[in-house]
């Protein structure tokens, strides 16, 4: 339901932002959609929207969640690339991610 109303949004001309894509990401994570999740979080930087620590944050959690400790640790990277700000539990869901792949 999330995608569809994000979806819904673009087609009514509502400006998805930060918070939207964060809401629709997590809530892909939370329903085991891992890998719709990295779609729309990877569709934000299509889309030119800011990611905040959070949007990371759920990403690499979607990853750890899938099984795809590679792609935890390129967001990771990315993030350290960026100077992106961290926190515990970026550190946290990257390990986790890496014990679980």
């Amino acid at each position: 339901q999330a995608l569809q109303l994000l979806r819904k949004m673009s087609k009514d001309r509502v400006e998805r932002d930060t918070i939207t894509y964060s809401a629709a990401v997590s809530a892909c994570e939370k329903s085991g959609k891992w890998r719709q999740s990295l779609q729309l979080f990877h569709e934000m930087s299509d889309k030119q929207v800011a990611k905040d620590t959070i949007t990371h944050n759920v990403a690499i959690g979607s990853c750890q969640n899938g099984g795809a400790w590679e792609q935890a640790l390129c967001i990771l990277f990315k993030m350290l690339q960026d100077r992106a700000k961290l926190d515990i539990l970026t550190y946290d869901s990257a390990i986790s991610a890496c014990e679980k792949g």
